[in-house]
């Protein structure tokens, strides 16, 4: 890689009042920092070195392990446990990008509709809004509408992690989105009358002996926020809010774990109209907190995953029944009464470089009315805070960086970097502050991420004019989430992946 750009600061020039870089010259880290907050080293050229690398992955050479290959016979134990592989997006997918920025600009218009999807579920639950007036009820969602296609308007993107499960008797992999934002499980089955590309063939329903279409009385359809009838078999349709959907039939079917297990009877949409932001991926696997989700189907006592770099080969896993690790930073979970689906977490502050940040407490609350609160969710990319949230612990950034060089703004980040000439550079300290004195402090490259290849680097926060604030998977990355729901906590476990 080429870093041989003129050089900013010298050693020399930087006071102990200053944060201390490293020179091209130089591949190590100081090891004296400042005495006025605490900082984190950035490598800077790891982190450039990895953006290259993702543009030319060949996902083709993505050899399945043999747990997600091994198919065991069906228990529908729920004291199980259960473990999947997860994989970031780049790793599946073969996009053709021009160059690393055009990659980060299609991340963050995946994201933008990801945010507005969410953000309209909770209004549409908080106003009790008549779904009529944004999707088709049971009488309107005629069996007809199957067929019909439906332009989504936004641009073609997925999810940014998979894991890859088992379908049907005999099990065939697919490769599935991992979602804690949603309930509905779903994947494209033939015959298709608007299916989207995905990576594995589509799943052909008369080939499984355990595919069981679900009637219009059973407690599975009677739970779906739109359903209908046809020929006393139930139908579905789960739109997204940001011009995604998926319409079928609702049925039953056998979900295997990889080498660690499978269950019957798992609902699931068996979708033949289907059109988003979900290419590559053969379906979804909602994991939220609803009784339609996957967890509560199998009355999963906790789930766990820990997310690795998006820009790297590697994957982790999705851990359903596992102990919580004995490290973990725990936060109360929380639960809004209007909307079941989101974890929520109960924040009480947020630093940077070791100085608490002064926001209102109730800026990270769920008021009365269901309203606010942050949420920790999978599918987001970039954590998003109410805007006086955000404006503030930007700007206590934006004073302990000030010996760096500034750089114009990228998409919806407002404060942005040129690192160019720098190896590495110690950076303010990002951290979540929880009851009972727990902290949960981030990498630097969680917070502060290269946006082209050219060494122009972002901090990875955005405000938002929603009251709900969203910690998203990039600050998520390389720390084990596990979500107990017996116990109602969130643990986050660093190095846990």
């Amino acid at each position: 890689m080429d870093l041989n750009m003129p050089l900013l600061l010298t050693l020399c020039c930087i006071t102990t009042l200053s944060l201390l870089q490293s020179s091209t010259s130089s591949r190590t880290t100081p090891s004296h920092t400042s005495s006025e907050f605490t900082t984190n080293v950035l490598d800077v050229s790891a982190s450039l070195h990895q953006a290259h690398q993702v543009l030319s992955f060949n996902p083709d050479l993505l050899e399945p392990t043999n747990q997600e290959e091994t198919q065991l016979n069906p228990t529908s134990s729920s004291s199980s446990s259960f473990s999947l592989q997860l994989h970031p997006r780049e790793t599946i997918l073969n996009e053709q990008h021009q160059n690393y920025k055009s990659l980060v600009h299609a991340r963050l218009a995946r994201d933008s509709a990801r945010v507005n999807s969410l953000t309209m579920k909770l209004q549409l639950a908080l106003e009790n809004v008549n779904k009529s007036d944004f999707y088709p009820t049971q009488t309107e969602l005629r069996p007809e509408d199957l067929s019909t296609p439906v332009s989504s308007g936004t641009g073609q993107g997925s999810g940014e992690y998979f894991t890859r499960v088992g379908v049907g008797q005999p099990a065939k992999p697919f490769y599935m989105v991992l979602d804690t934002g949603s309930d509905v499980n779903w994947l494209q089955c033939e015959p298709c009358s608007d299916c989207y590309q995905q990576s594995d063939p589509v799943f052909d329903p008369s080939k499984s002996s355990s595919y069981d279409p679900l009637t219009c009385e059973a407690q599975q359809c009677q739970a779906l926020e739109v359903s209908a009838c046809r020929n006393g078999r139930c139908l579905y349709q789960v739109s997204y809010g940001d011009g995604s959907f998926t319409v079928g039939e609702y049925v039953t079917e056998t979900v295997s774990f990889g080498g660690s297990g499978s269950v019957n009877r798992v609902a699931m949409g068996c979708g033949h109209d289907n059109e988003g932001l979900f290419v590559a991926a053969a379906g979804l696997l909602g994991l939220g907190g609803g009784p339609l989700s996957l967890t509560s189907q199998i009355k999963a006592s906790s789930f766990s995953y820990c997310l690795v770099d998006r820009d790297s080969g590697k994957s982790s896993t999705l851990e359903f029944n596992s102990a919580r690790p004995g490290d973990s930073v725990t936060a109360p979970m929380l639960r809004n009464r209007n909307v079941n689906t989101f974890y929520y977490v109960e924040l009480t502050g947020m630093s940077v470089g070791g100085e608490m940040i002064s926001v209102p407490p109730e800026a990270f609350a769920v008021d009365q009315s269901g309203a606010g609160g942050i949420i920790v969710d999978s599918g987001t990319a970039i954590t998003r805070l109410q805007t006086q949230a955000y404006n503030s612990v930007r700007d206590a950034f934006r004073r302990m960086t000030q010996n760096l060089r500034s750089a114009e703004g990228v998409a919806l980040f407002d404060t942005c970097y040129d690192l160019s000439s720098l190896q590495s550079v110690r950076v303010p300290t990002l951290s979540f502050h929880f009851g009972a004195g727990k902290t949960w402090s981030l990498p630097a490259k969680n917070y502060l991420i290269p946006v082209d290849g050219a060494g122009t680097y972002c901090f990875a926060l955005a405000p938002t004019s929603s009251a709900l604030s969203i910690i998203g998977n990039v600050q998520q990355q390389g720390t084990r989430v596990t979500f107990d729901l017996a116990n109602s906590v969130v643990g986050f476990s660093p190095n846990k992946c």
